[in-house]
Order: structure tokens, then sequence, then C-alpha cells
């Protein structure tokens, strides 16, 4: 059994006025000449398959043109919800993608035996049993009880996670048994102990659960997780990873190596974990200085745009902060250069009175989230409290865009 373990696509992501659209296409025309070229027999996406709950019309097509390539690549295609997944958006086709050769499980199920998916060889026989475990939400897993403290709450919901991830292995062990001890797999979208995030990474458990420990997740063969970008082992296991997110998501994930993952099994279990480098289909670079510094660093970036294709740069300006145009000066510098500067940003020592917004910014450009922190960027607090704001408000946010319209 040959699988293929992704996650974090984050189809529709708005990122600084920009749309990642045709990055996101030519990643699902690469991945499929991938599933082609190296026989693979299900592809798994752990997680984050859209940015928001509810995606714009063309991440929808994405995700559409994804389902045909990959039944026309011959792969079953698996997808589990993730913390920016709508529950409902995603199950609404569910029925009728499955007659696409692709399985979704959005939320957690109400019975746990549909959780538990028998994978396929493309000969169509039974290769592997999946533990299909998406994002799960606390307010599935656990009824709130006065009086509890938040120490008490994150014991609480860290057990309902650990018995959610038993009650799906007996099963997988049952339904492995009966097929002759297939191998198993299982999935999940959260946080473990030891993994290293990145800032375009949201808290899931604000207040409830920071890490999920690595020795609570059932024996299993291969554990596919999501939700972290950077590709890692997690406590240095082999069968125990995140994939990361195949493009980069944020301007601090422009240097990692994107992935995603060739998983081999055999009826002995897990065979080989072979990364598979994915390319780099829009240039990013984040850049730090002086004034006097940004044309040299401007000009080596520039050797990896086109005109076509202009690298999309950060610019962060130290020691000359208090400059009252730094927009206009550094966009002069840009000048002729086949690059495209997305955010220029002070030091975090320079004056929040002197911070001013982007150069032409409409709030059109703009998701709620940057909204949010270009307004708490203009504020004077520790880090600690930018951080907890920031987290109590992706919550907030989190938790209006999964319900339903009026």
């Amino acid at each position: 059994m040959r699988l293929l373990h992704t996650s974090d696509w984050h189809l529709g992501q708005h990122f600084m006025g920009q749309t990642r659209q045709t990055e996101h296409l030519a990643f699902i025309d690469w991945l499929a000449e991938q599933v082609r070229v190296n026989g693979i027999d299900a592809v798994v996406v752990a997680g984050d398959i859209f940015d928001t709950g509810a995606p714009p019309s063309y991440a929808r097509e994405l995700y559409n043109h994804c389902v045909l390539a990959m039944r026309d690549a011959g792969t079953e295609f698996v997808v589990l919800g993730g913390n920016h997944d709508s529950v409902s958006m995603l199950g609404e086709s569910r029925s009728l993608l499955a007659h696409l050769n692709t399985r979704v499980v959005p939320g957690m199920a109400e019975h746990p035996e549909d959780q538990v998916l028998v994978l396929h060889t493309r000969s169509g026989v039974p290769g592997a049993v999946l533990c299909a475990v998406p994002f799960l939400r606390a307010r599935d897993l656990l009824l709130s009880q006065p009086g509890q403290s938040a120490g008490d709450k994150q014991l609480a919901l860290q057990a309902s996670i650990r018995a959610h991830y038993q009650a799906l292995h007996a099963l997988a062990v049952e339904r492995s048994a009966a097929l002759g001890g297939l191998p198993i797999v299982a999935t999940g979208h959260l946080t473990t102990v030891g993994a290293s995030a990145s800032e375009s990474v949201r808290e899931i458990y604000v207040g409830s659960l920071e890490a999920f420990p690595t020795n609570a997740f059932p024996p299993a063969d291969y554990i596919a997780l999501g939700h972290i970008h950077q590709p890692q082992k997690v406590g240095g296991l082999d069968h125990v990873r995140y994939s990361g997110s195949p493009i980069p998501l944020s301007f601090d994930e422009a240097r990692q190596r994107k992935e995603v993952l060739l998983v081999d099994f055999d009826l002995a279990g897990l065979k080989a974990v072979t990364p598979i480098a994915v390319p780099r289909f829009q240039p990013l670079a984040s850049v730090k200085g002086r004034l006097a510094e940004l044309p040299a660093a401007f000009a080596e970036a520039a050797a990896h745009g086109n005109d076509s294709r202009p690298v999309w740069i950060e610019v962060e300006v130290v020691h000359d902060d208090y400059l009252s145009d730094l927009q206009v000066r550094v966009a002069k510098m840009a000048e002729g250069l086949p690059i495209q500067i997305l955010r220029v940003r002070r030091a975090r020592n320079a004056l929040s009175t002197l911070l001013e917004p982007s150069s032409g910014e409409t709030l059109d450009e703009l998701g709620p989230a940057e909204v949010f922190a270009r307004r708490l960027a203009a504020q004077s607090l520790e880090p600690a409290m930018e951080e907890r704001l920031s987290a109590l408000y992706r919550t907030v946010l989190s938790d209006l865009q999964e319900r339903p319209a009026p």
C-alpha cells in the first residue's frame, strides 16, 4: 500500500491583497502527476483543505478540480476537516463526491464506525485501515461543567480526545484482523507536544489544550497529522509526522522546504516514509535591515523572480523606523525590479504613534484577521498580551464562521 500524506492547503487564502489561486492550481496539477508517476493508492489531506468556513467560489472550483484530478489519476482521495474548515460546507457534497472516489470526513461522526475507513490499492484490493480523525471541536467532546477550572477543562478535553482515538483504534484493529491483518493509519488535526509552529498557525483550543501528548496517540503504524505548517517528525518518531503545508502561508514560512510525504506499507506495517519536495510556485522573501541595506537585498531577491512572476516581499526596517515617508522610500527602491512589496513594517521598537496603514490599502484587500492585527499593532502591549488577545479573537472568528447563516 502506498499512501500520500499532505495537509493545510488553505484553498482561498487571502494573502495581503493577493490570491493564491494560481499557486494552488499549479500544486494540484503537480500532485496529480506525482500520483501517476509514483503509483499512489490513496491521498490523505489531514485537515484545512480551505482557509475559511465560507471559501470564495474560485476555491470551491479548485477543490472540485482536485477531486476530478485525483480520480483521473487513479487514486482514492480522503479529505479530513480542519479547524479552518466548515463541517457543514464540507459535508454538503460528501455523498456526491463518494461517487468520484473521494471520502470526506468533515467532523466528528455520530457513529465511530463511520470514521474507520478501508483504503484500497489501485487494483481495488484492501490495503490499509484508516482511523479518519478530523479536527475535534471541544463542543463535540465535552459538556461544560460549572465550576471547572482551566486546568480541569484541559485534562477533560485531553482525556476525551484520547478516548476517541482509542475507540476508533479498537474498531480498526477488528477491521484489520477481518481483512488479514492490514496496517492501521490514523490522522489528526491538532498541536502535539514539541511541534514547531509558524505565525500563520492558529491556536485551536484556547485556554483548554495547548498540545496533545504524543504518547496519547494509539499504536497505529502511521499517524498523519495536520495543522502545523512546517514538515516535521514528532518526538523524533518516524511514524508520527506533520506533512506541513504545500505552499508558504506566511512570510516566516518563506525559507521552509515544503513537501508531501510518500508512505509505504507492507503486511508487517510501515516500510518507509519518503519526502517529496514541492516546487515553489510563487517566490516569497522576507527582507530586514536599514534603508541603506535594502537595495542590495532587493537585487538579491529579484534574482528569483521575473516580470510575469515577481517575488513577493516583506520588508522590516530597523533603525530608520522614525521616518514618516518610509513606505514611499521603500517603494522607490523597488522600482524596475521583478519584485512586489506586500508589506513594510517597522522594527518592534518603533513608536506606535508612527505606525501607518499600508499605502493604498483598503478594507477590501484585508481579511478580518489582518484588520485586527493592524489594530493590535497600534497598541503598546506586551508580546504575551498581544498573543492572548490574538488567540481569543481567532477563536471568536472561528466560531462565527461555523455558525449557519440565518
